[in-house]
């Protein structure tokens, strides 16, 4: 096989993996790819990548490899045949949901934290000149945003605008002595290892903190995925629920084009010693969940059919908005493209054929 520039996805048929396939198959880089679809393991048939997958599967220059990222012999083949011409390691491959940790820890913290280790092992020993590039989360912080002074206003929380927050956390914030979730403390142990592999064996490792990731190609679940999936029920007249703080809870979303144009500064300029950065829409882009019903509504011209219950998810924030300021300071070119707007219009743009077809539209 010819060499050439090549680089390793994980969960290369998800949201974000998917995203970065594409991107770097337009740049001629050769990827390989690891995914089993576990997505629909944990959510469901509706939520599978396989569709994606396939659509990778045609794409000149992706190399598939139908495998669970905990099997490290299986992993470790790929390493060993191609490890020399890996310049990029991007390993998105989790269980995102911090519902579903509860039902499950062992196999949460197995996928999270211990195929994270795996990951930045084999990257130790085949190509450790590569970037690794390891997407964690803000529910690292656990609760500890909870604690900040908000008050509540007609459709949201919001910060006291003196606050150093007011314009977004940003990486000081600590992640210690907290209510987690079990998934958010797995994946602080994996946000600790990359970091560890950075300073410890000098890896090029980057951490992106990354609030709500979205986009046209998100497989969006009730248990993960919130825009997509709110505006697929919008859509298709399903019901949705909106759990605890009145709705007025706030997110950040950023579109997944947005958070791989990030990737790709990082590994066109790697930064050592194991960076962390907080990644997500900022003020640009952000809402409540109240506030993302109306918009929605208002974009696809339809009413959502909506419940409250009062017990909001453990482990879950009533306001969270990232800080990129550290990011920008270090990549100065990189910029947000899509708004909230332009974002949720790309989910419905490109999704509302495929899903009302596959779901007749229920009456408003």
């Amino acid at each position: 096989m010819t060499r050439m520039p090549t680089a390793v996805v994980t969960g290369s048929a998800g949201l974000i993996g998917s995203e970065t396939v594409r991107a770097l198959l337009r740049r001629g880089v050769r990827v390989l790819g690891f995914d089993n679809d576990m997505r629909r393991v944990f959510f469901g048939a509706e939520a599978s990548t396989s569709a994606t997958r396939n659509e990778l599967l045609a794409l000149p220059g992706y190399i598939h490899y139908d495998v669970d990222v905990r099997d490290l012999a299986a992993v470790e083949h790929a390493f060993a045949e191609h490890g020399s011409d890996v310049s990029l390691v991007v390993h998105t491959a989790a269980q995102p949901s911090h519902d579903w940790a509860a039902r499950d820890p062992l196999l949460d913290f197995d996928v999270n934290a211990v195929a994270t280790l795996k990951m930045l092992e084999l990257t130790r020993r085949y190509c450790p000149h590569a970037a690794f590039v390891f997407t964690s989360t803000n529910k690292v912080y656990g609760d500890v945003p909870n604690r900040l002074p908000l008050a509540e206003q007609d459709t949201r929380w919001e910060i006291d605008p003196a606050h150093r927050f007011a314009d977004g956390i940003d990486e000081s914030m600590t992640i210690d002595q907290s209510l987690h979730s079990l998934f958010g403390a797995a994946k602080v142990a994996a946000d600790v290892l990359v970091q560890e592999y950075g300073r410890y064996f000098g890896i090029n490792t980057v951490v992106f903190r990354c609030g709500c990731l979205t986009g046209p190609a998100h497989s969006g679940a009730e248990l993960h995925g919130f825009l997509a999936y709110l505006m697929k029920c919008v859509a298709t007249g399903r019901p949705y629920t909106v759990f605890g703080y009145k709705g007025k809870q706030v997110r950040d979303n950023i579109h997944a084009a947005d958070v791989i144009a990030a990737f790709l500064e990082f590994w066109d300029k790697p930064i050592a010693g194991g960076q962390v950065y907080n990644l997500g829409g900022g003020r640009a882009s952000h809402c409540s969940m109240l506030e993302a019903i109306a918009l929605c509504e208002r974009i696809a011209g339809r009413s959502l059919r909506w419940s409250y219950s009062e017990t909001n998810r453990i482990g879950d924030h009533v306001w969270y908005v990232s800080s990129v300021e550290k990011f920008r300071c270090h990549y100065p070119q990189w910029r947000l493209r899509y708004d909230l707007e332009a974002l949720l219009r790309d989910i419905y743009d490109r999704n509302v054929d495929r899903w009302t077809a596959e779901q007749p539209v229920a009456l408003s």
